[in-house]
């Protein structure tokens, strides 16, 4: 099937079953990159030890910071590249392509040396302590060093997924999620290179998936394709690629400080085996809401398309059925942590000390997962459809509005407990927020429907 063929098809076959083919990737992608995650940290658990998970832990920030600014670009880019294809200009979309590309280097290049330059502060401001700090340097200092290739990697398999090539955007990140593990075992077991190994590893089978995804995109047989002429940022492009992507970096932004909260929170409440053992605890939500961002990522170019060819009800269809993947899975995920939260913490430790806070942490932490898969879906549902306002709100109001002021009042009254009851209150709290929300909306949509009908 060309790629025009399969861009079109967006408008035409059957939603639940575009759904299942592009969200089916996406997940497999994202689930073998939460794994990966898991085996990372377990060899670092495991091999260096239970001080190494918590420097791990206090790199959360950083990673999240970084993944900020990617987001701005990638999800940004992809999305505008979606609604030009349904509109058929797809000199636009090219054009899209070239900028998302500039953008990547750009963005990557000063993050890196603002980052290096002052790496020591900004993870003593994150919650390192003089035992943690020398891990979280060690594996930072690497994966900033690759920082260009990690935003490039990402943005390009946000753009395949919008041109149409699900399956290659899963290939580049199975591919990247093997060489890892494969890596890691070299690096981190076998030649002892401990917590820099695996940042190492990280940023080397990052590199092999780039180049792929750049061989591809660079066929001129292909829809979208890397040519001369398009690289030049536009003005106009930028800012549609920034007033989209806004929404996905303010709730990365928010990530990184309410992380940066929770692990300066963790250290006075608990110590550093506190943050060890919400690494532990957040490392496996991950994993659960990482099939939930494959089903957002499945779903982003067919409601993109759909919204820009007016297709509405298939719109809403893809909507309806993504809120009931991403509630099933997430009630799987409730179903692992309330019954087996001491097998997945051991996983990462032997330490009876970390195991017993991690079980705590894990229950507490995921109390609430059956409504999280609603809230995640619906505002990358506004974001797909250009509501910018709206998905900002919700992307900031469950960290920011809500978890952030928990996170400073609950620990005064119930000490550690506080700071991990603060995770489900929030959850509970934007999960209402998103219902009201979406409710409005759609009430607003059907009445424009109806009075463009009878116009």
């Amino acid at each position: 099937m060309d790629n025009k063929k399969a861009t079109l098809e967006l408008g035409t076959k059957p939603v639940g079953r575009l759904l299942t083919q592009y969200a089916l990737p996406a997940i497999v992608a994202m689930t073998a990159s939460s794994l990966y995650n898991i085996i990372d940290r377990a060899f670092i658990g495991q091999v260096v030890g239970a001080d190494a998970i918590a420097g791990l832990g206090i790199t959360f920030p950083f990673m999240n910071l970084s993944a900020a600014f990617g987001a701005a670009v990638g999800v940004g880019a992809s999305t505008c590249i979606s609604v030009k294809l349904g509109q058929k200009d797809y000199e636009t979309a090219e054009r899209l392509l070239g900028n998302t590309v500039t953008l990547n280097l750009l963005v990557g290049l000063v993050f890196m040396l603002v980052s290096l330059t002052f790496l020591n502060p900004i993870l003593r401001f994150f919650g390192a302590s003089d035992v943690t700090l020398p891990y979280a340097r060690s594996f930072m200092q690497v994966i900033l060093a690759g920082n260009m290739i990690t935003h490039m990697y990402f943005g390009m398999n946000a753009v395949l997924r919008a041109a149409g090539k699900p399956r290659h955007a899963m290939y580049a990140t199975l591919f990247t999620v093997g060489m890892n593990i494969v890596l890691v075992i070299a690096f981190v077991w076998w030649l002892r290179w401990g917590i820099r190994g695996a940042a190492l590893a990280t940023v080397t089978s990052q590199t092999m998936a780039m180049c792929w995804q750049m061989w591809i995109l660079s066929d001129k047989k292909e829809l979208l394709h890397l040519k001369r002429g398009i690289y030049k940022l536009k003005s106009q492009l930028v800012k549609n690629i920034v007033s989209i992507g806004i929404s996905p970096f303010l709730m990365n932004l928010c990530s990184c400080l309410i992380v940066i909260f929770m692990n300066n929170q963790f250290v006075r409440y608990g110590g550093d085996m506190a943050v060890g053992a919400y690494s532990i605890a957040n490392s496996l939500g991950m994993v659960f809401f990482m099939f939930v961002m494959g089903v957002n990522q499945g779903m982003q170019p067919i409601v993109g398309y759909n919204f820009g060819a007016q297709h509405f009800d298939r719109m809403l269809r893809c909507l309806t059925l993504a809120i009931i993947a991403a509630t099933v899975i997430m009630t799987v995920g409730w179903l692992t942590a309330m019954f087996f939260p001491y097998y997945l913490a051991r996983i990462f430790t032997t330490d009876e000390t970390l195991i017993e806070m991690s079980i705590q942490g894990i229950r507490i932490n995921m109390l609430l997962f059956p409504i999280i898969g609603f809230q995640a879906v619906t505002t990358n549902f506004f974001q797909c459809i250009g509501r910018v306002k709206v998905s900002i709100f919700l992307s900031l109001s469950r960290q920011l509005l809500f978890l952030l002021p928990l996170i400073l009042v609950l620990p005064k009254f119930w000490g550690l407990n506080g700071v991990w009851a603060s995770l489900p209150t929030s959850d509970c709290i934007s999960a209402v927020v998103t219902a009201v929300m979406l409710i409005v909306f759609m009430r607003k949509f059907r009445g424009e429907r109806r009075e463009k009908a009878f116009r």
